[in-house]
């Protein structure tokens, strides 16, 4: 390294008498980024999750980290990750580039990045805070200076007197976890909602095996309705020990984790003697319809979040939050909601049908079963279908409806997630739509819930909007 000094002439400054901080303007991914503090007081390099978000760069660059910083005051601070971005400091004719890890962290600050001793030593730069400049060998044996502008610099430090402190939400304790951080489908009973009288017919073999069909048809088209329902009573399912399934060739769901994400095996938090028993309820539920089974070796553990539902009972949940940190999010796009809503009203007679433990209907990726292991007291059960809960379930539920319904999706029936709605203007045309539905489920091993399907009902509430002709 050569030899680098300091004189009077290193100094630009307007104002000689100062202690202002070295504010800097720098290059990264090849945008222009002023009001860049140099901190040698930092261990670690920072961009703001404000700047991160004005920069055209994609959300798949950045990598889980789980560990927090702490500020010299002992508040410790989430991050949302990092990222390496090659970054350049001087021009393009007499700087250096350097590829460098940011940490992402949310806070409110009159800076845009943070350059820490990471930074400066990956440039083997030399600072002198006195001369607001700093120095660093270029690979020709030259060296580059670097000035700070005093101006700006006083005009961050003025804003961060104003600045508000930045109020992290309050943290939920694990087994608080609101129910829509657990179940992308949030409240499906609230999604759905058929308007009108309707009566129950029985498509079983026993007196409960009945589903709902409008109490307003006429007598022809009632019996119309009702003879291409009890044609494909073998698609509803009573139990979850009906369900075939999906064949793994059609739709798996995988978690593709980072590369560089490691596992993370959460220590058993204690629960409620009555959310204990539960458990072991569902557990036993579970694994007599072969949708968990019981695993011995595994680095990924996950607790289990127990949430009370509207009408008394608890639903099982498992508190993936560290797995679902590891995984991009799937760009698959659900659709726009106002579209369905518009294609669906304007009908005479709707059909509102459901999915019998929908996202259980589709299997876990092999490899990526043993991930979803929980923790039980009576032992580790990992998932052989899709649970409630990961990060990307929706998208992969989506994406199954949008190749099951492809030739209808539009003309005559509408889907998002798990809710469906066949819409058609005369019963006759209606008859034919549901045979056309129903040949896709039965052509991919579907299965309904005949006790949240109603057939033929002239409105009802869909998205929350009210469908109506």
């Amino acid at each position: 390294m050569p030899p680098i000094t300091f004189t009077d002439e290193d100094f630009k400054a307007p104002n000689l008498d100062h202690d202002d901080p070295m504010v800097i303007s720098i290059e990264i991914a090849e945008y222009g980024i002023g009001k860049v503090l140099a901190d040698q007081g930092s261990s670690v390099n920072i961009l703001y999750w404000k700047t991160f978000q004005r920069l055209n760069l994609s959300a798949d660059l950045i990598v889980p980290y789980n560990e927090q910083v702490v500020s010299f005051l002992g508040e410790r601070v989430d991050t949302r990750g990092y990222l390496d971005l090659c970054t350049r400091i001087g021009s393009r004719k007499d700087g250096r580039e350097v590829r460098v890890r940011f940490l992402l962290v949310e806070a409110n600050t009159s800076y845009n990045v943070l350059l820490g001793r990471p930074c400066l030593n990956a440039f083997e730069e030399i600072v002198s805070t006195l001369h607001m400049a700093m120095k660093f060998p270029l690979d020709r044996g030259t060296i580059c200076t670097i000035h700070a502008d005093q101006q700006i610099a006083r005009q961050c430090y003025a804003a961060g007197l104003r600045i508000t402190p930045y109020n992290r939400p309050r943290k939920q304790h694990r087994s608080e976890v609101a129910m829509i951080d657990l179940d992308p489908r949030t409240n499906t009973e609230d999604q759905i909602q058929p308007g009108g009288v309707t009566k129950e017919i029985l498509i079983g073999a026993q007196p409960g095996h009945v589903t709902k069909i409008g109490g307003a048809l006429k007598p022809d088209e009632e019996e119309l309705l009702g003879a291409v329902i009890l044609e494909n009573r073998d698609l509803f399912a009573w139990s979850s020990t009906d369900m075939p399934g999906i064949h793994p060739d059609v739709m798996s769901h995988k978690l593709a984790i980072f590369k560089e994400a490691r596992s993370v095996a959460q220590k058993k938090r204690k629960i409620g003697e009555e959310r204990r028993r539960a458990v072991e309820e569902e557990v036993k539920k579970l694994e007599g319809t072969c949708f968990i089974k019981e695993i011995k070796y595994t680095t990924w553990l996950a607790n289990v979040v127990m949430v009370e539902k509207a009408n008394g009972k608890w639903r099982m949940c498992m508190d993936f939050t560290d797995l679902n940190k590891t995984c991009p999010k799937d760009a698959y796009l659900l659709s726009s909601i106002d579209r369905l809503v518009d294609g669906a009203s304007g009908h005479n007679f709707l059909s509102f049908l459901d999915a019998y433990s929908g996202y259980n209907q589709i299997p876990m990726y092999g490899p990526d079963r043993s991930k979803t292991t929980f923790i039980t007291d009576q032992a580790n059960f990992c998932y052989e279908v899709m649970p409630f809960g990961l990060k990307n379930a929706g998208a992969t539920y989506q994406r199954l409806m949008d190749r099951v319904f492809r030739g209808q999706i539009g003309r005559t029936i509408v889907v998002y997630v798990d809710d469906m709605v066949v819409k058609s203007q005369t019963v006759e045309d209606h008859v034919r739509d549901l045979k056309e539905v129903f040949h896709q489920v039965c052509k991919y091993n579907m299965c309904f819930n005949p006790e949240k399907c109603v057939f033929g009902v002239p409105t009802g509430k869909f998205l929350g909007f009210m469908l109506t002709a």
